[in-house]
């Protein structure tokens, strides 16, 4: 019979003197680079996860754009015309 898988214990997280939790020891940003996207954050750059079904469909982000442009001009035509 097989021997039961148990959990591994927590990691306690390092606490700041005013009580918050730090982050764990094992996560390591050492070749990170500080504000590498803080430009584009600023311009309004939207990113948006695409699910695999839908971004095999469309091979660039011109195309995502047409498609939703698209879309946008159809669901105002129709809106259009209701009466409000």
């Amino acid at each position: 019979m097989k021997k039961a898988l148990s959990k591994p214990p927590a990691q306690k997280l390092r606490t700041h003197k005013l009580g918050t939790q730090e982050m764990r020891d094992e996560y390591n940003f050492a070749g990170g680079v500080r504000g590498k996207y803080a430009e584009r954050y600023c311009s309004g750059v939207n990113l948006v996860l695409l699910d695999p079904e839908s971004a095999a469909a469309f091979p660039d982000s011109k195309s995502v754009n047409d498609a939703l442009r698209a879309l946008l001009a159809i669901a105002t035509r129709s809106e259009g015309g209701k009466g409000a």
